[in-house]
């Protein structure tokens, strides 16, 4: 009698829990697709446990053998004769350059037949969606995507993003294997972590070493981009969309692993290698990777909307430091200065002005433009972000409501700070008492920035040099400027001021289409 009462109670948990997981199913396939990156790996992880621990200090074979699967090879073609490749676009671009020399893309003019380009990628979803680097696959004619196991599939772009060289490709396959996300923003520095990609054109490779630095701004994709960028936050008062906020690590890496997986000892994805620092195109020490937490709001936009939607706080600044602090007469000396507040942003409604000074990103204090640039690019029109700031040295904080492309057009009306920063690659800021005082001059204004590649950097003016005039026009203030080039002769600028050193700076050269 009892053995038969167990028997009909078996029976019936194991017809309940076939019924229950039918469900499950029945739902998951229904909604399957509407769900995002990380909804999609919640259900794959469920139903596939991760057997992956922590792999301690010195032993990293259960994440690389965990990851190593989902870590793929992308080799890209580019046509011949007429074909816009990126081997012949003949832009000379040397960031276009570099991304090549450091991940294997074409070099030269190769009109006259295809070429190949290598990089790598990682499969984020069971049924086929891949995360990769944009410069990748960016105006690749065709896309092979190459497993471990040698299995081969053509894949096509879901949606690229050149702002944080990011792209999504998606494969027609089904049971692949997955590398699991993990949450970029609890990576600590000095924390081990793998690098795992197809560098040098070898077949899949793990390399390992700690994370060196989180935050870094390395200047490639602000220089690379030749639109003027607008956005919520960007190091020098240009607005930028371009967001750089790199995990830097000194795993190896090499041409080849770029779009690769960056995880830490548990196996997880925690940023998508992007760069490298070097004056050779192959390893040197410093690498750079992309948070995942925001590639994962990437992709989810691709899935959902066909196209990012990105969030503007709506204000221009600059980063402070000890030296730009001491020439502007400021006490705070981190932070980010108000330039600008862009009309109708989400910055002006929350009443912020210019020459507050951003201390706080959602609590969190900020030490550069990278803290928040990750932060806001992480979000979309009409999300919050709470930022606290300083004004006449109290401190105050708001919420504010981020604010879509609309914003932006704002600003195009008239010549604006960002237009004048492309233009001459420099930002500015008044002259101070004490140095109207020292030089015996009436006004003028400070070179703040200098942007690497930009025409005044190119002709060797130096940050801390004082613009008293341009074009002979006197300067005091940036509208002054756009009076200035406006009266160029011939195409030519004409400088004068004061150098860092004290002495006279006169100075004619051409002014940048």
């Amino acid at each position: 009698m009892n053995m038969k009462k167990i028997g009909i109670t078996l029976l019936t948990a194991i017809f309940g829990g076939a019924v229950a997981i039918g469900g499950y199913k029945l739902i998951e396939d229904k909604t399957s697709g509407k769900m995002g990156i990380e909804e999609k790996q919640k259900v794959f992880f469920t139903n596939n446990p991760s057997s992956v621990s922590s792999a301690g200090d010195v032993d990293f074979v259960q994440a690389a053998a965990a990851v190593t699967p989902g870590v793929v090879h992308i080799q890209t073609m580019y046509g011949g004769s007429g074909s816009r490749s990126r081997g012949s676009q003949g832009s000379g671009d040397p960031f276009e350059e570099m991304f090549r020399d450091f991940f294997g893309g074409p070099r030269g003019n190769t009109q006259s037949q295809p070429s190949r380009a290598s990089g790598s990628g990682v499969i984020v979803t069971d049924d086929g969606y891949i995360v990769t680097n944009n410069h990748v696959v960016e105006n690749a004619d065709k896309i092979e995507v190459i497993l471990t196991d040698n299995r081969s599939f053509e894949a096509k772009v879901i949606g690229r993003d050149p702002n944080t060289d990011l792209a999504l490709l998606k494969v027609a396959a089904t049971g692949l294997p997955v590398v699991k996300l993990g949450n970029s923003d609890n990576v600590q520095v000095g924390e081990w972590v793998l690098a795992v990609g197809y560098p040098l054109t070898l077949n899949t490779t793990v390399t390992a070493g700690i994370v060196s630095a989180k935050g870094r701004s390395i200047g490639i994709l602000n220089e690379q981009q030749a639109e003027p960028r607008r956005g919520g936050g960007t190091q020098g008062p240009a607005v930028s969309s371009a967001i750089e906020s790199f995990i830097q690590t000194d795993a190896a890496i090499n041409r080849g692993n770029s779009g690769g997986a960056l995880v830490n000892t548990r196996g997880e994805l925690i940023g998508i290698n992007a760069a490298i620092a070097s004056q050779t195109g192959y390893y040197a020490g410093y690498g750079f990777a992309i948070p995942v937490n925001l590639a994962k709001k990437i992709m989810d936009d691709f899935i959902k909307f066909g196209a990012v939607k990105r969030g503007f706080v709506g204000v221009t600044f600059q980063e402070l430091n000890a030296s730009i602090s001491k020439e502007l007469g400021l006490k705070e000396i981190s932070g980010l200065l108000v330039n600008s507040v862009v009309e109708g942003g989400g910055a002006a409604a929350a009443g912020m002005k210019k020459g507050d000074i951003i201390t706080k990103v959602d609590g969190k204090k900020i030490m550069s433009s990278a803290d928040l640039q990750e932060k806001v690019g992480r979000l979309r029109p009409g999300d919050k972000v709470q930022l606290s700031y300083l004004r006449d040295d109290k401190e105050r904080s708001v919420s504010v409501t981020l604010k879509g492309d609309e914003q932006l057009n704002v600003a195009k009306s008239t010549r604006s700070v960002t237009e004048i920063y492309n233009t001459l690659g420099a930002s500015f800021s008044p002259v101070t008492a004490a140095q109207k005082k020292q030089y015996s001059i009436n006004g003028g204004l400070v070179v703040t920035d200098s942007r690497r590649g930009g025409l005044f950097n190119s002709y060797g003016i130096e940050r801390g040099t004082i613009i008293t005039s341009i074009n002979e026009k006197p300067i005091n203030k940036i509208d002054d400027i756009d009076g200035a080039l406006s009266a160029s002769k011939n195409n030519m600028l004409r400088i004068n001021g004061i150098s860092p050193d004290g002495s006279r700076v006169m100075m004619t050269f051409p002014l940048a289409d």
